[in-house]
């Protein structure tokens, strides 16, 4: 597979970023947990070499793209606990300087975790593609979505994730106790997708969102949702 490009490492608020060095990339990271900034330029700087890794070891296009995925999620995880310096070797008992760990070798190492160890789902139980959304905007997305009100998490999920009717969703909330008419869902929902784009980082929609019109990017986002990993589906 040829390596993708991503627009939005060419975005201007990446491209401000590009002097900085990895550990001043990482050290913003951890200062500014509330931005999306920094991880995406991570992101731009290292997909090259995490896709490669990936596309070698995956089985189909589609597994590649999704575990490139959820390879960048586990590094968008595992970053504030990073400490660079600390993983200095040692030798006969003296600290070699120099020698500490970069953070493209630990990339490269997590990515190889990842490979090694993730069960994919088979190709047609997967609904996520680079050309929908680059792995940062899939995993903010996660995130904001976890951030939403149980109840429009729920009815974006019914929605999207299970293409679920009004009445049905209606249906299923009357039942758990939820007095909704299906006539709400679909105001219910419009909300839950204007809530979603407020919970990402304000920098993350400037990159992504940026673009787009108010049309455009009120469908853009809740589409998205298909392709989140969900643990489990409603009871019916």
């Amino acid at each position: 597979m040829q390596i993708p490009s991503f627009p939005e490492c060419n975005h201007a608020i990446i491209q401000q970023l590009g002097h900085l060095s990895d550990r001043e990339l990482l050290q913003r990271f951890k200062a500014e947990p509330e931005a999306g900034r920094y991880f995406t330029a991570i992101f731009c700087r290292y997909s090259p070499v995490v896709f490669s890794l990936i596309t070698h070891s995956a089985r189909s296009p589609v597994q590649a793209e999704y575990l490139f995925a959820l390879t960048w999620r586990h590094i968008l995880n595992e970053l504030p606990g990073l400490d660079l310096a600390a993983a200095e070797t040692t030798v006969a008992g003296e600290t070699e300087q120099g020698r500490s760990l970069s953070l493209q070798s630990w990339l490269i190492n997590v990515t190889a975790l990842c490979i090694n160890q993730a069960t994919l789902p088979d190709v047609e139980e997967i609904h996520y593609s680079l050309a929908q959304a680059s792995p940062p905007l899939w995993c903010y997305v996660e995130r904001s979505l976890d951030r939403l009100d149980p109840l429009e998490r729920l009815i974006l999920v019914m929605a999207q994730t299970f293409r679920w009717s009004d009445t049905r969703i209606a249906a299923y909330l009357q039942a758990e106790g939820e007095r909704i008419m299906p006539t709400e869902v679909a105001a219910r929902l419009r909300q839950a997708g204007h809530n979603l784009e407020a919970a990402l980082p304000e920098d993350v929609r400037k990159i992504y969102l940026g673009g787009l019109s108010g049309d455009e990017s009120e469908g853009f986002l809740p589409d998205m949702v298909a392709s989140v990993p969900m643990s489990e589906k409603p009871v019916t």
